[in-house]
């Protein structure tokens, strides 16, 4: 990693550039994107910075023929063919407009070899993973094989409730907002199209009547509330365990909504209840079933699903997780964006607190709260029970005193402790009905945004994942959106996905006595014992 600092009117920032990683890719994922419109082949010309100091790579062919000879005397450059050797200093003027879009790092994206040479015309596809706090859309050409850009970002249905069943009720009791939290995904989702097509392509328009397949995964409650379709459902405990029926009645009328002219809008169903197709996007794309050793996979989020694959079966269950691993509905939460915290350490010299983009801490994100909580459990500032070893009149603790963004409050801790104990009661609750044992585990996959910055260690010491070898646990972070990509790119998508859960069997927690027990034993911020029984 190279510090790259960067001025420009909208003030000073530092982030970190990851070796082989050009200026524009690096600054596409801040909220100092500069003008694109060719997708980093240089020919447009409109990314150009102002190198002011600092070890960078050499001057392409394309900035030779884009920037005259003055200018590159001057040390402007296109970032999009700039690389860091070295810490170095920018300026540019050239900030695109605002947006609430972010390109989703290559780092964090699974990289896939299928293609579809059969396809001869609208040979673009898009795949989404439609969360409950987050959005995460990708554009492909599907004959190549080839990602040409993604993007992520706030699902604007939040503005309707951080939860699912807060959605969902205002969606029962009002069927005008229903229609508006329908529109509110469609929209957004058409949003982040236009804005890849705008930078990575130059044109939005043709483009769009290029693209021929769209193809979307999502928890349950997201998916009928797009679609308009099943959400009364999912609020009748008959339906838990059925699969939820989520398709529009007038498709066709629904699909000209999109404006996509060409496109055939896919979404994959759910398995039930509030087990969506975003948990079978993970099974596909971590290839959790492929083996006879067995694994278990949590997606985490506000609803948290989870899968227990033995060797031979695979079971499947979700909990409420509840918004506090996603930071969405606590004091000082906030999403995965520049400033929010992601790391925390104890060390000599006191607390080593690490944001996005290295800016001033605005919030925590999840992994940045479940390292707070860590830490206040280590230094014995918070009991194991969760509540403050001295009293706080209510107003908690701030990690830097200077900075009230940094406070944590009971409130906060509570909300962890239940979102935490719901998912380890419910992993040891499926380990004990098929008489298993944390030992027998080879793989552990944790899935979702949640996972993308997570502290094993931390998780492991607080009760939120089992005290296994870490080498048996894998992060990740956009599995779901791989597993849609995959679908995507099969001739035929919806078998890939029915074939891996035809044989499922889907649990309801809330009618299994131990589950209940185990909650409340899990409730402690303490370590989860090996065995599951």
């Amino acid at each position: 990693m190279a510090k790259l600092t960067i001025h420009s009117p909208a003030g000073s920032h530092q982030i970190d550039v990851a070796d082989g990683q050009t200026v524009r890719d690096a600054l596409d994922a801040t909220d100092w994107r500069v003008r694109a419109a060719c997708g980093g082949i240089g020919s447009c010309g409109a990314c150009v910075i102002q190198v002011k100091s600092g070890d960078v790579s050499p001057l392409t062919l394309p900035e030779y023929q884009r920037l005259d000879e003055s200018a590159r005397a001057k040390g402007w450059r296109l970032s999009c063919q700039l690389r860091l050797n070295g810490d170095s200093q920018i300026h540019t003027t050239h900030l695109a407009k605002p947006s609430p879009w972010r390109s989703i790092p290559k780092a964090d994206l699974m990289q896939h070899s299928f293609q579809c040479k059969e396809i001869s015309q609208y040979v673009y596809g898009v795949a989404v993973d439609l969360g409950t706090t987050h959005l995460r859309v990708t554009l492909w050409n599907r004959r190549t094989g080839q990602r040409i850009a993604s993007r992520k970002g706030i699902n604007p249905q939040e503005c309707y409730g951080a939860d699912v069943l807060t959605r969902l009720d205002v969606a029962l009791q009002h069927p005008e907002k229903a229609r508006k939290l329908s529109e509110l995904a469609r929209v957004a989702i058409i949003k982040a199209l236009r804005d890849m097509l705008a930078r990575e392509v130059g044109e939005i328009k043709s483009m769009l009547s290029e693209i021929g397949q769209v193809m979307i995964v999502g928890n349950t409650a997201m998916l009928t509330l797009l679609t308009g379709q099943g959400y009364a459902d999912l609020l009748n405990p008959d339906f838990w365990q059925t699969q939820i029926h989520c398709q529009p009645v007038d498709y066709d009328g629904w699909q000209a909504q999109w404006f996509l002219p060409h496109a055939k809008i896919t979404v994959l169903p759910p398995v039930a209840g509030f087990i969506g197709s975003d948990l079978t996007a993970d099974l596909v794309a971590t290839k959790l079933c492929n083996s006879s050793n067995a694994a278990m996979l949590i997606d985490v989020g506000t609803n948290t699903e989870i899968a227990l694959w033995t060797g031979k079966k695979l079971l499947i269950t979700s909990v409420p997780g509840g918004s506090a691993l996603e930071s969405v509905g606590i004091q000082n939460g906030m999403p995965p964006e520049s400033g929010a915290i992601v790391h925390i350490k104890q060390s000599e010299n006191g607390l080593l607190i690490e944001t996005i983009n290295n800016d001033l801490a605005l919030g925590f994100c999840g992994s940045g709260l479940l390292d707070a909580i860590a830490v206040l459990v280590a230094t014995n500032v918070l009991k194991p029970s969760g509540r403050f070893a001295q009293p706080t009149g209510g107003v908690g603790v701030a990690l830097m005193p200077d900075n009230s963004h940094t406070v944590i409050i009971g409130r906060n801790v509570d909300a962890f402790q239940r979102a935490k104990a719901a998912i380890a009661s419910a992993m040891e609750t499926l380990l004990e009905f098929v008489h298993m044992s944390w030992e027998e585990i080879e793989r552990l996959c944790v899935c979702g945004a949640f996972g993308q910055h997570l502290n094993i260690e931390n998780a492991q010491a607080l009760g939120l994942l089992p005290a296994i070898s870490a080498e048996k646990i894998e992060l990740n972070a956009d599995a779901s959106l791989a597993g849609c990509e995959l679908a995507l790119l099969s001739p035929d998508n919806m078998a890939l996905f029915e074939e891996i859960t035809a044989d499922a069997q889907t649990f309801n927690l809330s009618l299994i006595p131990s589950y209940e027990d185990r909650y409340i034993n899990h409730l402690l911020l303490k370590p989860i014992q090996r065995s599951s029984s």
